[in-house]
């Protein structure tokens, strides 16, 4: 697995390997909640990687160790600029809970799959302890965790609204989504010798300032004020509505900035940066990364997440599928940031120079796999726009969604010779795969389709429908599951022709706001009767800065403000899942009686194959009829 490679090629994790670089100081030190993975997948590499190639001085200390007198903290010394912090790749309270709120037992951004090398709630963890030891040195916190909880937001594991992470931990500014752009920024600045706190009016940044103190000036921006955050904690109402206004200024063009009242503090979240371009994200994904995790780990084990990706290629950043349950759009955003073939064919090319590679590539991919390259027509429209989806409702007719420069990169990758295959293992959107929902006519749809089935499918193919409902989908914004129908058939149909059995697997989730029980007997039975035993499925865990987790806990469509139903009991959860392992003999007598329960013993039969004690049973109906009549 590992190289000979000097440890100098990865960035100083320790003060041996900043010695080595014969450096008496550093400029920035990073805290990472998840081991260094130098991978332009890991977000602490990527940053790290950032930050060196602006020519500072960077180590950085991955998962430390919190319950101890600290000496991780301490190890590097006191940076000259500043302190970053992210709890890593992961939300911290997603990467130690399953949806029940039990433990995981293990955790895959750590060497060996261990669990229990972060805190919860690590940024702000991490935060609290450099501010102790180190209160005059600026601390700047991104990533996932800081992202999507830079407002008031619900936290499902203490079931209670927290106030912005910034107030929560104490730090000095906070960089949401992908943070190249305000990072080079504020490196810029913090080089010149401006304070943090006179940096206020950095695109995507959040910063907090005293309420009695005149906002900082951009004349540039349009301030929104959303409710305060006292004013959410006694008004649920208020706190639905905030969300509208939060995801619709994520995903646009030209935003405004967003205030809110927090104690004695607004709240400043500074507009987003425009998409990157494409020589700005491929200058990301061009830094001199290793793709290794760092040497240190060679003994305790492999890093599981890495092992995943770790001779897959990333082609593209965003995603406008705008789905309920997700948080790719709220950290990445909808528009689509699309890297050169070049730089693509670049990275394939280095992947396969890997000293471990056997010829597959795992994945050709992003967010949602076949969204490469896909923007709108007119750009003045998208500039305009406020849709959280560009495909939901429907598909926007301003979309490009020509599949041909996916194929063409598929296929000039499969043409490198040390190449034996290449899978896409990310998501592909079905929806954009069917005439029935995506009206392009251009014939890149079946070409693409094609080349995918016969050529990048290790044995089978997921997708995720996610329900059967089409009230369920709707407020899920996905696609009617008859479109899933057409998608099974046109799949079925290019596998019989080339004399391939890859099954279809199709991911779904229960107790999803807005799905009702009878709704997951419905799919139980839709889905036996399309030839399915469901094993990608999952129950809904309500995260940060969703649709979905404000209607879990306000009760409230964010965008209509009217009541939507949603199990939250364990038992009503425990009753939609129940559903998916209609097949498993020992649910049989309990999904019998939530049938009677709701009035479909129609489906007993149709689920459970119980046709003689269904028989015997509207034989008994019939006789005691007949009694009655006589």
């Amino acid at each position: 697995m590992f190289d000979d490679r000097p440890v100098t090629e990865w960035l100083p994790i320790t003060t041996k390997e900043v010695e080595m670089r014969g450096w008496e100081e550093l400029d920035v030190i990073l805290i990472s909640g998840d081991a260094y993975v130098d991978h332009p997948a890991f977000g602490t590499a990527v940053i790290g990687r950032i930050i060196e190639s602006e020519g500072l001085r960077i180590g950085i200390v991955p998962q430390p160790n919190w319950r101890d007198d600290l000496r991780d903290f301490k190890k590097m010394g006191k940076p000259k600029l500043f302190f970053g912090v992210t709890s890593g790749c992961m939300d911290s309270m997603v990467n130690h809970y399953t949806a029940a709120r039990r433990r995981r037992s293990t955790d895959a951004y750590t060497p060996g799959g261990t669990s229990g090398f972060r805190p919860d709630y690590a940024a702000t963890e991490y935060t609290k302890i450099l501010k102790k030891l180190y209160p005059d040195v600026p601390v700047l916190i991104g990533g996932i965790e800081a992202s999507l909880r830079r407002v008031t937001h619900y936290d499902y594991w203490a079931d209670k609204l927290f106030p912005n992470i910034l107030s929560m931990s104490g730090a000095d500014m906070l960089v949401y989504g992908m943070g190249e752009m305000p990072l080079r920024e504020i490196i810029r600045l913090a080089r010149k010798g401006v304070p943090f706190s006179s940096m206020r009016t950095i695109p995507q940044t959040a910063v907090l300032h005293p309420r009695q103190e005149d906002l900082p000036v951009n004349k540039n921006w349009v301030d929104l004020t959303l409710s305060s955050h006292e004013k959410c904690l006694r008004d649920k109402r208020a706190f639905a509505a905030n969300f509208k206004h939060i995801e619709q200024e994520s995903n646009k063009v030209n935003a405004r900035r967003l205030i809110q009242g927090c104690g004695d503090h607004n709240l400043i979240i500074n507009p987003p940066y425009p998409p990157m371009t494409e020589n700005e994200i491929d200058t990301s994904f061009d830094l001199p990364y290793t793709r290794m995790p760092h040497p240190k780990y060679n003994k305790r084990g492999s890093v599981p997440a890495y092992e995943m990706i770790r001779f897959s290629v990333n082609m593209h950043r965003g995603c406008f599928g705008g789905c309920s349950f997700c948080t790719i759009s709220a950290h990445q955003g909808k528009f689509i940031a699309s890297r050169s073939e070049e730089s693509i064919l670049k990275e394939v090319d280095k992947v396969t120079k890997m000293p471990d590679f056997k010829g597959y590539i795992s994945d050709l991919g992003g967010p949602s796999a076949n969204m490469y390259r896909m923007k709108g027509k007119v750009q003045s429209i998208c500039d305009r726009c406020v849709s959280p989806s560009c495909i939901h409702p429907v598909i926007c007719s301003n979309l490009d969604t020509s599949h041909k420069p996916m194929t063409e990169i598929y296929k000039k990758v499969d043409a490198h010779p040390e190449v034996k295959k290449a899978f896409v293992g990310s998501g592909i959107r079905y929806d954009l795969l069917v005439d029935s929902y995506n009206k392009n006519n251009d014939g890149s749809l079946d070409e693409y389709m094609e080349q995918v089935v016969t050529c990048h499918i290790s044995g089978r193919l997921k997708v995720a429908p996610e329900h059967t409902s089409d009230a369920t989908l709707k407020v899920m914004r996905k696609p009617s599951f008859k479109h899933f129908h057409e998608f099974k058939k046109k799949y079925e149909k290019i596998n019989k022709k080339h004399g391939l059995n890859q099954p279809l697997i199709p991911y779904f989730i229960s107790s999803h706001p807005g799905s009702q029980l009878e709704d997951m007997a419905n799919l139980a039975a839709e889905t036996k009767e399309m030839g399915f035993k469901l094993e990608q499925v999952q129950d809904f865990t309500p995260t940060p800065m969703t649709v979905a987790t404000i209607i879990y806990y306000t009760g409230l469509h964010p965008y209509s403000l009217q009541p939507v139903y949603t199990a939250k009991a364990p038992k009503d959860k425990k009753k939609q899942h129940l559903f998916f392992f209609w097949h498993k003999r020992e649910n049989h007598d309990e999904i019998r009686s939530k049938l009677k329960s709701i009035g479909r013993e129609d489906l007993i039969e149709k689920l459970i194959n119980d046709k003689k004690r269904h028989n015997k049973r509207e034989f008994l109906k019939k006789r005691s009829k007949k009694r009655h009549r006589s």
